[in-house]
C-alpha cells in the first residue's frame, strides 16, 4: 500500500478540523487551555451584551458588539483548527496504517531459505520464527528481519516517504515493517511478532494517542501563559473603575464600555502562541512518525531537544558494523598485487562481509577482477571454528587465511616457518585496533591483510554538528581501550567507554545525571535494557530484543542507531518552535498596546488621542482592528506551528540573538503594519 504525504492544507485534513473547530467549542474541551478558555469567556459574554444592544439597552452600538464578538469567536475557532488540522494528520496516518492491517496471503517457507517449497497461508497466522518469502509486488505480511536477499521496499504506508529504500539482511537495514511493500526483487524474512504484537498496532495506538499528556515544558510554558493572563485580567477589572473616576472628576466624556475591555483583554494576553501550543506539540509526534520511530509520549521527543549527552554504541552507529579490509602488507621479498591476488582468490567464496571486503578491495587496487569461480575448478575450504581458517585449492595451491596462531600452525605442520617481520605487523595491526588475517599459500606465509572497523562516512562532521549543539559524544563499545581510543578519535567522539559491561553502562549514566545532564541512548540487546531504562530519552531498535523495546521511550523501525541524531534535531526544533512563537506572542503585545489602549480611554481621556502614533481612523476602528489582526494571525501562523522552525546547529547564544531578531522585532513589526492595513480595509468599507 502506498500513500503520498499529505499537503499542509489538503481539503481531506482541511474539512474535518473545520467540523472538529465547532466540536471543541465544548467547554469541557476549551478549559484544558487556560488562556484560550478567557477568550471563550469574552465571546459569550459580548455575545450576550450584543444581544442587549439588539433590545435597545447597549453600552455601545449593537454593530460594533456584533463585529467584535464574531472575531473573539474566530480566534477561539482558529486555535481550534489549528489543534484540529495538527491531530487530522495524525487521524489520517492512523488511517493510513489502518488499511495496512489488512490480511495478505503469507508465503511460509518450508526451510528457512530461498528455493524451498511454500505453503500459502494468511499472514494473520504467522507466528515470531516463521520464515516467508516475499517478491516483487507482494506485501510484507509480518514484522521481521530480512535473512537472505535484496530488495527495494515502499515504506510510505509508514513514513509518508515515497522514495523506497533498500532492505537487506545483516547490517542496519534488515528489518522490515508488515504492511510495506516490495518492489523489486526478492527477501527472506523471520518473522519477529506474534498477531496483536506488531509495530503496526503501536504506531497506531500511539498516532490515536495525539491528546496526550503535556510535556514538562509546555507545562512550564502554560503556568507563564497563565501568569501573563492573570496580571492582565488584573489589570482590566481596574481599568473599569479608573474609567469612571475620571469621567466623574471631569464632568465629561463617557467610560469605557465592557466590550472594549474585553477585546483589551484578549488582545494583551498571549492568544497566539496559546492558541497555537498543542498543535505544536502533537506536529512534532508527527514528524517522528515521518522519520519512522515510534514516541511512546510526546514527553520523549521534547526531552531530547533538551539532551546534551549522547551515547552510541560503536558498532553499527560508528562503524559499519562488519571488520573490512583496508589494507594488504605483504611479508618480505613479496608485492602488494601477489598478497592481493592470493587473499582475492581465497576469499571468492567467502560470503561473510569480511570475505566480500577482501575481494572488493583487490578489486579496487589491482583491478582483479571476472574471475568465475566454478570455471576455476577450484576446492573451497570454508571456515570452521575447529581449523580458525579458509581458503582455497587450485592448481596445486593450498592458499589459506585466517588467525595468526592458525596459520602459523599450519605452516609449521607443513614444515614452513613463519617470518618474524610478518610477527611484528600482525602486532602493529592489532596494536592499533584492527584485526590482522595472514595469507599463506602452502609452507610459504605471503603477508597479513588487515581488517579494521570503518568509521561510516559523514559521521565525524555530525558529531562536529552536535559539538556545536552543546551536545557531548560518548562512544560505548566493548572492545579494549587501545582499540575504542583509535576509533573514537578517527569518528571525532568527546569521550568514550571502553570493554562496557551492562553495569558499566548504567553507572555512566546515572554519574551523567547526577550532574544535572539529560542522557539519550540507543541499544538492541537485553543488555542494553537497565541503561535504556536510565536514560532520560531511549531508542531501542527495531531489530533489537524485546526487553530492550520495553525499557525504551522511543523505537526505531530502521533500526539505524544514527537515528538519535535526527531525534535530538527533531525536539530542538519542536522547543525552537515553541521558544519563537512564544517571543513572537509577546512582543505582539507592543503594537496591540499603541493601537487598542488610546482607543480605549479616549472618550475618557482626551488627551490620550496623542498616543495615537499608528494615525488609526477612529476609536471604533482602532479596537476592531486589533480584534480582527490577533485572530488573523493564529491561521497565518498555523504552517510555521506545523512544519517547525528550521533546526540549525548553533550556540544557545547566538539561537537566542537570532530568535530575538527574527520573532521579537518581527513580533513589533508585524503588527503594526496588520493592524494599520486592516484599519484602513474598515475605514475603506465604512465598517467603523
Amino acid at each position: 500500500m502506498s500513500r503520498k504525504t499529505l499537503a499542509l492544507f489538503d481539503p481531506t485534513l482541511v474539512k474535518p478540523a473545520i467540523v472538529d473547530s465547532f466540536k471543541k467549542l465544548d467547554p469541557r474541551l476549551q478549559w484544558r487551555n487556560p488562556v484560550m478558555f478567557v477568550v471563550y469567556v469574552g465571546s459569550i459574554l459580548t455575545t450576550v451584551l450584543w444581544a442587549q444592544a439588539l433590545g435597545g439597552q447597549g453600552e455601545a452600538p449593537a454593530s460594533f458588539i456584533l463585529a467584535v464578538a464574531l472575531w473573539l469567536w474566530f480566534t477561539v475557532l482558529f486555535a481550534n483548527f489549528a489543534e484540529a488540522l495538527a491531530e487530522g494528520r495524525s487521524k489520517a496516518q492512523a488511517a493510513f496504517l489502518r488499511g495496512a492491517k489488512k490480511t495478505v496471503v503469507a508465503k511460509r517457507l518450508r526451510e528457512p531459505r530461498y528455493g524451498t517449497p511454500v505453503d500459502l497461508m494468511s499472514g494473520t497466522d504467522l507466528r515470531r520464527g516463521d520464515v516467508v518469502l516475499v517478491e516483487t509486488g507482494d506485501m510484507i505480511p509480518a514484522d521481521g528481519e530480512v535473512i537472505e536477499g535484496v530488495a527495494s521496499v515502499n515504506e510510505s504506508a509508514i513514513t509518508g516517504e515515497s522514495a523506497p529504500v533498500i532492505r537487506e539482511s545483516g547490517g542496519d537495514f534488515s528489518a522490515v515493517t508488515g504492511g510495506t511493500t516490495v518492489l523489486s526483487d526478492w527477501i527472506v524474512v523471520r518473522v519477529s511478532v506474534n498477531p496483536g504484537e506488531a509495530f503496526l498496532d503501536r504506531m497506531i495506538a500511539m498516532v490515536e494517542g495525539a491528546k496526550r499528556q503535556k510535556t514538562p515544558n509546555e507545562i512550564a510554558l502554560t503556568i507563564l501563559l497563565v501568569a501573563l493572563t492573570i496580571i492582565f485580567l488584573g489589570v482590566t477589572v481596574t481599568l473599569l473603575p479608573y474609567s469612571i473616576f475620571g469621567v466623574a472628576v471631569a464632568k465629561a466624556g463617557s467610560p469605557v464600555s465592557i466590550t472594549v475591555l474585553v477585546a483589551l483583554l484578549v488582545c494583551l494576553i498571549p492568544t497566539t502562541i496559546a492558541g497555537l501550543l498543542s498543535a505544536i506539540g502533537v506536529a512534532g509526534m508527527s514528524r517522528m512518525m515521518q522519520a519512522n520511530v515510534i514516541a511512546t509520549s510526546g514527553r520523549a521527543v521534547e526531552a531530547a531537544g533538551d539532551v546534551d549527552v549522547l551515547l552510541l554504541d560503536k558498532t553499527g552507529t560508528i562503524t559499519l558494523g562488519n571488520r573490512q579490509a583496508a589494507a594488504f602488507l605483504p611479508a618480505p621479498g613479496l608485492t602488494e598485487h601477489a598478497l592481493a591476488d592470493a587473499a582475492q582468490l581465497a576469499s571468492l567464496a567467502d560470503e561473510t562481509p569480511e570475505g566480500r571486503s577482501i575481494v572488493v578491495l583487490a578489486k579496487q587496487r589491482f583491478n582483479l577482477r571476472e574471475r568465475d569461480i566454478h570455471a576455476l575448478g577450484a576446492t573451497f575450504i570454508h571456515f570452521s571454528a575447529q581449523t580458525r581458517m579458509s581458503g582455497v585449492n587450485l592448481d596445486g595451491r593450498q592458499i589459506r587465511k585466517g588467525s595468526a596462531d592458525a596459520i602459523r600452525q599450519y605452516v609449521e605442520a607443513l614444515e614452513g616457518g613463519f617470518p618474524s617481520p610478518v610477527t611484528q605487523t600482525v602486532n602493529e595491526v592489532a596494536g592499533r585496533g584492527s584485526t590482522p588475517l595472514v595469507v599463506a599459500d602452502g609452507a610459504k606465509v605471503l603477508g597479513v591483510i588487515e581488517l579494521k572497523d570503518i568509521v561510516k562516512g559523514g559521521i565525524k562532521e555530525r558529531f562536529t554538528e552536535l559539538r556545536r549543539m552543546g551536545i557531548k559524544t560518548v562512544m560505548i563499545t566493548g572492545d579494549n581501550r587501545l582499540t575504542a581510543a583509535a576509533i573514537a578519535a578517527e569518528a571525532g567522539v568527546d569521550d568514550f567507554l571502553a570493554e562496557a559491561t551492562p553495569e558499566a553502562k548504567l553507572a555512566l549514566i546515572r554519574q551523567h545525571q547526577a550532574e544535572g545532564r539529560l542522557v539519550a541512548m540507543t541499544g538492541d540487546g537485553t543488555n542494553d535494557a537497565p541503561a535504556l531504562a536510565q536514560a532520560d530519552v531511549a531508542v531501542a531498535m527495531n531489530s533489537g530484543t524485546q526487553a530492550a523495546k520495553e525499557a525504551g521511550n522511543m523505537v526505531d523501525l530502521d533500526s539505524n542507531p544514527t537515528k538519535l541524531i535526527e531525534i535530538v534535531e527533531t525536539g530542538k526544533q519542536m522547543l525552537m518552535t515553541r521558544g519563537s512563537l512564544t517571543t513572537f506572542s509577546v512582543a505582539n503585545d507592543i503594537a496591540k498596546y499603541f493601537a487598542i489602549v488610546p482607543a480605549a480611554f479616549v472618550t475618557t481621556y482626551p488627551q490620550l488621542a496623542a498616543l495615537n502614533v499608528m494615525g488609526l481612523a477612529s476609536p471604533a476602528s482602532a479596537i476592531l482592528s486589533a480584534v480582527i489582526f490577533n485572530a488573523l494571525i493564529i491561521i497565518f501562523l498555523i504552517p510555521l506551528a506545523l512544519k517547525g522552525v528550521k533546526y540549525r546547529p548553533l550556540g544557545a547564544a547566538v539561537l537566542l540573538r537570532r530568535n530575538l531578531l527574527i520573532y521579537g522585532l518581527g513580533g513589533v513589526i508585524v503588527p503594526f503594519v496588520g493592524i494599520k492595513l486592516i484599519d484602513m480595509l474598515i475605514s475603506l468599507a465604512g465598517w467603523a
